[in-house]
């Protein structure tokens, strides 16, 4: 089931689910009474959840790419330490042009690390911490990840991935100009980890996520490349104030809003998925880090 055959009311009630204003059960419970043209809403909702094995794009296996997790410091995080998933390519010995990948609000799924697999078969060095790795990691499965992320501390969660950019711009593998990138909350930590660093970051793009502070944002030296759903009330409402900030900042930036689509329309894993326009987005995004990371 494609995004353009849900109705926009079942795409709200997964918004509110995916951010955890609602639990699974009253999901399903809410979409399960909805009606659409007199049926159940339910199989709309179903059609929703993740699908990770049938979405992968690249194979861990896959001979253009070398991935392995590593270990790092982490000062003033969740616990002083992080982990993360590096993928390098194959072919030549770097440096290579480093990306900082930040999951959603669920910890380091399936579907962002195959995400980092695809920057790395696209020439990239790509790192893709897991904000969960303190308390255990990914725990298998998007519910679970996404309340074990919500008990975390979310200014030293942050740090976590602060840090986590700090060790792949230091890397070895890494040439000397950093990309961010990120969705939804991972959206959000790419536009905060780029007021973080200011000039230590070059290039970031957030996909559907929300802006920093008028303070912050005075602090962003990078370009930013702002990736944004036409249907995404929540983000889009927030939209002006942000970029009135990036302007009083003198932030070269530029956003796309991509037409037709719905909050999370890069996942391929759930059927918000919109592949023309994720493949329009992927694109932009490939080139603009190609421009700005030279």
């Amino acid at each position: 089931m494609t995004t353009e055959k849900i109705d926009p009311k079942v795409l709200n009630l997964y918004d509110e689910y995916c951010h955890g204003f609602i639990d699974r059960r009253e999901f399903m419970n809410r979409a399960t009474v909805m009606t659409v043209g007199g049926v159940s809403a339910l199989a709309m909702a179903t059609s929703l959840l993740p699908r990770y094995a049938e979405a992968q794009t690249i194979s861990f296996t896959d001979e253009r790419i070398k991935a392995n997790y590593v270990t790092y410091p982490s000062p003033g995080g969740t616990s002083g330490e992080m982990r993360g998933y590096l993928v390098q390519p194959t072919s030549g010995s770097g440096p290579f042009k480093p990306v900082l990948v930040i999951h959603e609000n669920r910890g380091l799924n399936p579907h962002i690390e195959d995400v980092a697999r695809r920057f790395a078969a696209a020439g990239f060095l790509a790192l893709a911490p897991d904000g969960l790795a303190p308390v255990g990691g990914y725990p298998g499965n998007d519910d679970d990840g996404r309340s074990l992320q919500s008990s975390l501390d979310r200014n030293a969660l942050l740090q976590d991935l602060v840090n986590s950019a700090e060790y792949l711009d230091s890397h070895e593998l890494a040439s000397d100009k950093l990309g961010v990138t990120g969705f939804c909350f991972g959206g959000y930590a790419t536009n905060y980890i780029a007021a973080q660093l200011g000039d230590k970051v070059q290039a970031a793009v957030p996909f559907y996520g929300s802006g920093v502070s008028a303070e912050e944002a005075a602090n962003i030296k990078a370009a930013l490349l702002v990736q944004s759903a036409e249907n995404d009330q929540r983000i889009n409402a927030a939209w002006p104030e942000y970029e009135a900030a990036l302007q009083a900042a003198g932030v070269n930036y530029e956003r796309h809003v991509y037409p037709g689509t719905a909050h999370g329309f890069h996942n391929n894993s759930t059927a918000r998925f919109d592949e023309a326009q994720s493949e329009i987005a992927w694109d932009r995004m490939v080139a603009f880090f190609n421009e700005h990371l030279d």
